[in-house]
């Protein structure tokens, strides 16, 4: 039997939760059987189930974050901060690593100092059926470039990433106005922007457990932060097509009524905090939207 890691890993990890005890219990068992034995960090959004009590009872090793209000994505930041480790891995309430990955994933970080985000394979459920979007990635045309592993992306699972923690910090992490569903487009292209890659690497594996059935309000989060975040980054023709199209929709579907609701409300911020991609990462986004289109 290999002996266990005494040297502490280079690698923490962060969950955000809200009110799903339950799940999170069976991540975190599963986490914590981990050969790497990395550092767990839990930043509990306001939960008003029993999360805190289970956590304290059934995992007193496990740090926890407890946080006054429901922060949504922007807890995993909160969660980086306090971490002192190079390298975080996320995961979800519902979500996992495969043992072994996380050391895979420290030797692409150490051997390629570019190298800002991996997207992971993600197998799904108790069959570990293939996530469809590890195709998509893998499929990317971005492709490869000497200095990274894997292929180019710009876009990724958040449950099934890890980032060096410094080009996390550096892009600003998940960004507040999003809240969740669909960050993830921002993020990869903030550390684009700041020249930090981004790339799936099969061989880093994350396992996810999602509930059943859909999930109710989550394709109005995901168009509304669609729109914002072309509001955002991207060129302003393009903010206003992607805006005319969803006004067309909203006129017979109820969805897309909210997502627009949602995108006006927020839009003000949005043209606050608006940052166009430089011009490389913009022809990347264009390039990705042409193949998937």
């Amino acid at each position: 039997m290999a002996a266990a890691r005494q040297d502490p890993s280079p690698v923490g990890i962060v969950i955000a939760t809200r009110n799903r005890s339950a799940t999170l219990a069976e991540a975190l068992r599963r986490l914590r059987t981990l050969p790497e034995r990395p550092e767990i960090l839990v930043v509990d959004n306001a939960s008003t189930d029993d999360t805190r009590t289970r956590l304290a009872r059934d995992f007193p090793e496990v740090r926890v974050l407890a946080l006054p209000f429901n922060h949504g994505a922007l807890a995993r930041t909160y969660g980086a901060r306090i971490l002192d480790t190079p390298y975080v891995a996320f995961s979800d309430d519902d979500s996992w690593w495969a043992p072994g990955a996380l050391d895979t994933a420290v030797r692409l970080f150490e051997a390629h100092p570019r190298l800002g985000l991996i997207a992971a394979r993600t197998l799904v459920g108790p069959a570990a059926a293939p996530d469809p979007l590890n195709d998509v990635l893998a499929g990317s045309p971005l492709g490869c470039v000497g200095d990274l592993p894997g292929t180019q992306v710009l876009g990724f699972l958040a449950c099934a990433s890890v980032v060096r923690r410094r080009a996390y910090l550096d892009a600003g992490g998940f960004h507040r106005l999003l809240f969740f569903g669909g960050e993830e487009t921002l993020l990869a292209y903030d550390l684009a922007a700041r020249g930090w890659g981004v790339t799936h690497c099969p061989d880093v594996v994350a396992h996810h457990h999602p509930a059943s059935g859909p999930r109710t309000g989550r394709p109005v989060v995901q168009r509304r932060n669609e729109l914002l975040t072309a509001w955002l980054r991207r060129p302003v023709p393009y903010a206003l097509a992607r805006t005319r199209e969803l006004a067309a929709e909203a006129r017979y579907d109820g969805h897309a009524r909210r997502a627009l609701r949602g995108t006006l409300v927020r839009l003000p911020a949005a043209l606050r905090q608006r940052r166009p991609l430089p011009p490389h990462v913009e022809r990347a986004a264009r390039l990705l939207e042409g193949v998937t289109a």
